[in-house]
Parts: C-alpha cells; structure tokens; sequence
C-alpha cells in the first residue's frame, strides 16, 4: 500500500464512519453524494490528466505507486473520491447541527465574483496552474448562480466550506511536504504557504464549491423524481 493510498484511507475513514450518526443520516443522501462525485471525478479528473500529461506536477513513483490509469496514479483518483465525500459530510454536518441563514446576494454579485476571478487570468497566461485555477473558481462560481443559486445564498454552505480548509491543510500540507505530488514552479506563481502552493487553495475551493452544488442539484432532481413516482402512485 502506497503512502498516498493510505492517507487517501484516512480522509476517508472518520466520515465513513459517522455516516450513520442519526441526526446527520448522512447515508440516506449517498445517491446524491456518489452522482456529486462522479460529477468531480469526470471534470476534476480530466482536468487533472491533461495537467500531468504536460508537467504542471508529478507524482512520486514510490510515495503514489508505479500503477497508472490515464497517467494518474490510483491514489489520485481515489483522491477525487473521498475529499468530495469528506466535505459533503462536513456540509451535511453543518447542515444538521447549525441553523442557516440566506444571503442577501443574489445572482449578480455572485457572477462579479467569477469575472473578478477572470480578470488576472491574461496576466498570468504563461503560469499554467495558476490560469486555469482562476478560470476554474470563475466557472464554477457562475454555474452556481445560475444553477443552484439557494447553494451559494446558504450562509451554511460557505462555513462548511471554510471548515473543508482544516483538513485541507493538513492533508495537503504532507501530500506537497514529502512530497508526493511535485510541481514545476514555472507554472504557478511559486508562492507557497508553508509547501503548499498557493493555487491549490484556490483548486480547493473550486472542487469543493462543485461538490456541493452538484450534491444540492442531485438532491433537487431525486426529490422531483420521488414527487413525480408519488403523484402516479395516486
């Protein structure tokens, strides 16, 4: 078993775990959750082949394991798995345990906030990493609003969100500090807080952002289903 194998285990072994905590119920909401993660697990993970395939990062062959699959370790695909899972649970959490509160913003502000991402992107053209990091929170943030605007109003869904940054720095902190992911600083800023660059903290909110609001969209389009399954019944 790989090192990155093993800490992609124990990501995932406390959330597995409280799954079934009765007020958080979390595994009666797995269908939304596993459709949330293949939703990451196509784009995340398309996007993550192509920056291998041309040297934004690498991976240790001893620390992530020699096997690939489209030139990505099997950690680094199950990576794509259980973060997504660990962070809806933390939503899922949050959720349950404190009482939420809308945001005043609607859909305009929110799609400023994806062109403010946009805006620095033909200055840092030559930075690989760093461009389409921005272009990626930019995207994600404008679907969002025009999507699943009640996800981005939730002042719940931005705490959880900050919560997801705890283990974030933890997790990341060894994945960049042995290292088992090594990057090629000419494509990022190479500015880092501690070992871990500064763009993965906006990776970080783009893949979390899209967990949760393709979680709130598939939990929107199962209720419609049982509603629909409900109404023939009658």
């Amino acid at each position: 078993m790989s090192y990155y194998l093993m800490l992609d285990l124990l990501v995932l072994a406390a959330p597995l775990a409280l799954s079934f905590d009765r007020k958080v119920a979390f595994h009666r909401r797995w269908p939304e959750v596993f459709a949330a993660i293949g939703g990451i697990v196509l784009t995340f993970g398309a996007w993550d082949i192509w920056k291998t395939a041309i040297g934004v990062w690498s991976f240790d062959p001893v620390l992530a394991g020699e096997a690939r699959i489209l030139g990505l370790p099997i950690p680094e695909w199950l990576f794509f798995v259980v973060v997504p899972y660990a962070c809806v649970f933390i939503l899922a959490c949050v959720r349950a345990y404190l009482r939420d509160a809308e945001l005043k913003a609607r859909r305009a502000p929110w799609l400023v906030l994806a062109a403010a991402f946009i805006l620095p992107v033909p200055f840092v053209l030559d930075r690989t990493y760093t461009a389409v990091v921005l272009v990626s929170a930019a995207i994600v943030i404008a679907a969002g609003a025009l999507a699943s605007p009640n996800t981005l109003r939730s002042r719940n869904t931005w705490v959880a969100l900050a919560i997801t940054y705890i283990p974030f720095a933890i997790a990341n902190g060894v994945l960049t500090g042995k290292p088992v992911v090594l990057y090629d600083d000419a494509r990022n800023l190479g500015v880092r807080v501690g070992t871990i660059p500064v763009e993965d903290f906006i990776f970080s909110f783009s893949m979390i952002l899209a967990s949760f609001i393709l979680y709130d969209l598939a939990g929107v389009l199962r209720a419609r289903l049982r509603a629909r399954r409900g109404g023939a019944a009658s």
